[in-house]
């Protein structure tokens, strides 16, 4: 049988409220920025500390990110050359 999870700490849950109160305030902080504002209001936190924290609220950074899907308007377009064709054999 597996042991079950240890209880959230209670330092944890107070650096959790105050994460999520930033994330609230500016969602566009990544773990790193919101570890250097708790430590420069004088809580004892890590870059890795916080992101666990946010991992485990399932808080994430609001970024920009690649668009993947679109296409390079000067990429040309090859035309696909089996599409009415019938195969039936090997090579």
């Amino acid at each position: 049988m597996y042991r079950k999870p240890a209880p959230v700490k209670k330092a944890d849950l107070e650096l959790m409220r105050l994460i999520d109160k930033l994330h609230l305030e500016k969602p566009f902080f990544g773990a790193r920025k919101i570890a250097f504002v708790l430590s420069r209001s004088g809580y004892k936190v890590g870059r890795k500390r916080v992101t666990r924290l946010m991992r485990l609220m399932g808080i994430e950074t609001i970024y920009r990110k690649p668009n993947l899907s679109r296409r390079h308007p000067q990429h040309k377009i090859y035309p696909y050359l089996l599409r009415n064709m019938m195969i039936d054999r090997v090579h």
